[in-house]
């Protein structure tokens, strides 16, 4: 089991580290835009969609990642309390009753949308130049598979934890700002 949620934590890792990147062609592409609209007075009629595009590519594609790294957001105030055996329980009917459900349904209609899309070449209908997004329907499809693989890892982790009593945490890849900030100021005060 541990075998395989390593897999799962590095593909998910993988996928979103790449994905990752949209945020600097965003950035350009923004920046590229406000130059032209308000220095150049010529105003693009493709940025706003291909900013969402980027955006909504990469939303999807960082899900898998997230839940690998317990970043999404949950109520914890209760659960927080309780031993990581019976959180293991828990996230495991959680897991088994929503969100294989509602993965495998994003699966089968994103698959659906995404054919149907590509048939017709479908553009996006709010900018008069005709973006396309028959290929951003396709995301909806391996995000759902990334999800998917991950949901499995998940479950693994759950099952490991209700034997041992002990979460199989991610691997460390990613350090929040304020974590090395407060690293640093531990390590001026010991100096």
């Amino acid at each position: 089991m541990v075998g395989f949620i390593r897999f799962a934590d590095n593909l998910s890792a993988w996928f979103g580290k790449a994905f990752a990147w949209l945020i600097i062609l965003m950035s350009v592409g923004t920046g590229y835009e406000v130059f032209v609209r308000y220095v150049l007075n010529s105003p693009t009629a493709w940025a706003l969609d291909v900013s969402f595009i980027m955006y909504g590519t990469l939303f999807m594609m960082g899900g898998a990642y997230t839940l690998s790294r317990g970043g999404h957001v949950r109520g914890d105030f209760i659960y927080r309390l309780w031993k990581p055996r019976t959180q293991g329980a828990v996230d495991l009917v959680l897991y088994i009753l929503f969100f294989f459900p509602g993965v495998t349904a994003l699966i089968f209609a994103g698959w659906k949308y995404a054919a149907r899309s590509w048939q017709y070449g479908e553009v996006s209908v709010n900018s008069p130049a005709g973006v396309p997004i028959y290929q951003f329907k396709a995301v909806i499809v391996a995000a759902g598979i990334l999800l998917f693989i991950q949901g499995i890892a998940q479950v693994m982790r759950c099952i490991i934890a209700i034997q041992t009593n002990h979460w199989l945490v991610a691997e460390e890849d990613v350090l929040e700002t304020e974590h090395l900030l407060m690293e640093q100021a531990s390590k001026g005060d010991r100096s």
